[in-house]
């Protein structure tokens, strides 16, 4: 790739021609509209009234994991009923101005759920002209429900789901190599979708194909791959080795941004497998690690435009192409933001790809492992769209202590860094950024007509060692702490561990952008590590985040992610922070805006991440200004009395259970039953605030030695229907004497997913 010339300081914010603000009352699509940015026009919340926010309404999915998961989900508002999903593929149905369920779809994702390697779902779309929700799935089904009920539509695939594992080249190997954590997206009569792929496991994982399905039917329409597969495809030649046209991955399992007018679809494709050794793929391997634009109609390649050449870092393009438009020497130019985990950011035309700001290719360093060839080059945009740090020395280590920082030193002194893009290594090389970002799929959010992009970005290092494959066996024995991944058909395995501290902080920022003078408006630490509290200056490192932000006209700024588990409001024009209140759980979703009964309100999941250890939960929270008929959670005691029907998540497994409470006078009585377990003993319960604690002991006759004492503590949720709660499973049959598990229940014969 050559440079090419921009104007920068000509670039000029106009009103959007892609329709992209929503009518105020929606928020039609993952990221507010089809092109993704994140923007809405309301201004009830602002920078003088934002201090007043308060909790509006809270509900929980009943979808409750304590120790696998990720709550990633964006609700969207159409048609005045707000759509979420969760990590097992439910759908649920709110109103939006109370919380109040309409619907629920059992997810089909089931347990053994700890084989998952990326177990989440960011959301659903919505065929608005048929009144479907569709909802893809971790396990690799894409389902068409009914927006009215709920109920899957018969007339689409198999009883309302596709199976997305036939057809592929190469099929998973074991059931959980190959599935969806994104929304799909509809561009007409077709429903879009890609996949979550594991690219360190072998050469010839499964590829990342791109199909449209019929909104209707469910029958493929066009299938595109990244990966040339014959020589009379574009890019065959970029692809150089006896096995290289046979690699797989180079999947898109990021979101998908669309410009209907144009009759394009924007696909940010990862990198081909496996991510730290090309040596069976040498060459720039396009169309991987590109954003690719497809004719939504028939799936033809339109443009690409590749941020990495022969990728060999795990820099996937993992954030949703923003679509919006720049005014240009009086002119409109159609233009996509294209963010990546090195913390760059391309601006292109998004009619052919043009860059809009100059790219430069530069040279960067050489690989010195047998067998492979690193790209000489690399593509870089200027210094202010370049939003991550990417020099790192031994003289910067990081520690919170001099013996710390010593140690670091140490470190980072041991490994291979000859900065951004230096490959992996025998030695050990220090990725930086990581493969957390930069950005990562929290994307950018674009302010069109106040010239201002604003992206979170993470600054996390990460060491990777390649390991020749007769030496995995020793290695895994003597650091069986770190992440493995085998890259089966390659002649070296790989390791992969943070640098975590030694990081120099802020280890995560907000920053925003001056489209217009091609300049850095504001950077601020965002969020705070709730470990290093108490620690002085702790307050200005800032924290790892994926979540992603808000902006409204309100001129505010919102997010959450962070370790702290706040969501934040910050001031658009200065970063300074207006507001923030804590979260049940960690919010590592998008937020999202709507109005309501006249009244606005801000709406984050907050479910936490099983590997950021955030905590866990299954909460959608909605705050509002106070007045007049503004809603408000209930803290009132309620009722508890009667039966109620539910489950126990525990481990990778699931108990039903059966649970009656009655009052009696000051006391409570509660009867408990359990599918598979014996109730050894007494049954003890006591009221508490809006809840009850249950204790009893247990017999498990299919484990061996396996007797537990249980204490739950359940609250009433979902204006009463719900009751929900975490327990302790403690004696020989838990894991190491002590485990945790989730328990819902609802009131016998009112299973929301039975409606």
């Amino acid at each position: 790739m050559s440079a090419r010339a921009g104007i920068l300081l000509s670039l000029a914010l106009v009103a959007p021609a892609l329709g992209q603000t929503p009518a105020p009352t929606a928020w039609p699509a993952y990221g507010g509209d089809a092109g993704g940015t994140r923007f809405s026009p309301l201004r009830e919340i602002d920078r003088t009234t934002v201090a007043g926010l308060r909790p509006a309404w809270i509900v929980r999915t009943g979808d409750y994991l304590t120790d696998r998961g990720r709550f990633e989900a964006t609700p969207i508002l159409v048609d005045g009923t707000l759509y979420v999903s969760t990590p097992l593929g439910s759908v649920l149905a709110l109103d939006p101005a109370t919380g109040a369920r309409k619907w629920k779809f059992e997810g089909p994702v089931r347990y053994g759920y700890d084989d998952y390697g990326d177990f989440a779902n960011r959301g659903v779309a919505v065929w608005a002209g048929g009144q479907r929700v569709f909802v893809a799935t971790v396990d690799a089904r894409l389902i068409a429900l009914d927006a009215k009920t709920g109920v899957p539509c018969a007339d689409f695939g198999s009883g309302g789901t596709v199976d997305l594992t036939v057809g592929l080249k190469h099929p998973p190997a074991y059931h959980w190599e190959y599935g969806v954590t994104s929304p799909p997206i509809v561009v007409g009569d077709k429903v879009i979708v890609g996949s979550a792929v594991p690219d360190n496991h072998r050469t010839d994982a499964p590829e990342g194909v791109i199909r449209a399905f019929s909104v209707r039917t469910g029958a493929l329409l066009w299938s595109f791959d990244p990966i040339p597969r014959s020589p009379a495809q574009p890019g065959y030649d970029t692809w150089t080795g006896p096995k290289a046209h046979d690699t797989g991955a180079a999947n898109a399992w990021s979101i998908f941004s669309a410009d209907p007018a144009l009759d394009l679809v924007y696909v940010p494709v990862g990198s081909a497998s496996p991510d730290f050794y090309g040596g069976e793929r040498l060459g720039d391997d396009r169309y991987a690690n590109s954003v690719v634009a497809l004719r939504a109609s028939t799936g033809a390649l339109v443009w690409a435009f590749q941020v990495v050449h022969h990728d060999l870092w795990d820099y996937d393009v993992p954030a949703q192409p923003v679509l919006f438009t720049l005014h240009r020497g009086g002119h409109d130019v159609p233009a996509v933001a294209v963010a990546t985990k090195m913390g760059h950011l391309f601006i292109l035309d998004r009619r052919d790809g043009t860059p809009l700001v100059p790219v430069e290719e530069r040279p960067v360093p050489a690989s010195d492992v047998p067998g492979e060839t690193a790209s000489p080059t690399q593509p870089f945009p200027p210094p202010a769209f370049r939003l991550a740090p990417e020099s790192l020395s031994a003289d910067q280590a990081f520690g919170v202590t001099d013996s710390m920082r010593a140690a670091c030193r140490a470190r980072i002194a041991s490994l291979r860094f000859q900065g951004i893009f230096t490959p992996p290594s025998l030695q050990g090389t220090i990725i930086w950024p990581g493969n957390l970002g930069g950005m990562n799929w929290s994307g950018v959010s674009v302010d069109e007509a106040r010239g201002v992009l604003v992206a979170p970005t993470n600054r996390l290092a990460m060491v990777v060692r390649l390991i020749p494959r007769d030496s995995l066996h020793d290695a895994i024995a003597a650091h069986p702490d770190l992440e493995y991944g085998r890259q089966t058909g390659t002649p070296y395995a790989m390791s992969r561990d943070v640098l975590g501290v030694c990081t120099p902080p802020p280890w995560g920022a907000l920053t925003a952008l001056d489209l217009s003078a091609g300049t850095v408006k504001w950077q601020v630490p965002l969020g705070s590590m709730p470990q290093m509290a108490g620690i002085p200056g702790s307050g200005a490192w800032g924290s790892f985040q994926l979540g992603g932000a808000l902006i409204t006209g309100g001129k505010l700024v919102f997010i959450a992610g962070t370790f702290d588990q706040h969501l934040r409001a910050f001031d658009e024009e200065t970063g300074r922070e207006l507001w923030s209140a804590p979260l049940p759980a960690g919010g590592h979703a998008l937020p999202m805006t709507y109005r309501a009964d006249g009244r606005q309100y801000v709406v984050v999941a907050a479910g936490g991440h099983d590997r950021l250890h955030t905590t866990m939960g299954d909460y959608v929270v909605a705050y509002t200004l106070p007045g007049r008929g503004a809603p408000a959670p209930d803290t009132t005691a309620g009722d508890l009395w009667g039966a109620w029907t539910g489950e126990m998540h525990i481990g990778d497994a699931k108990f039903g259970m059966d649970v009656r409470l009655d009052d009696d006078r000051d006391t409570v009585r509660a009867g408990v039953r359990m599918d598979s377990v014996e109730i050894t003993g007494p049954v003890q319960a006591e009221r508490s605030g809006r809840g009850v604690v249950i204790s009893f002991p247990i017999y498990y006759s299919q484990k061996a030695k396996c007797a537990a004492n249980f204490r739950i503590e359940l609250e009433l949720w979902n204006q009463g229907t719900q009751l929900e709660g975490t327990g302790s499973f403690d004696g020989p049959c838990a894991s190491g004497g002590h485990q945790t598990a989730a328990f819902v229940f609802w009131r016998t014969g009112r299973h929301p997913a039975r409606r």
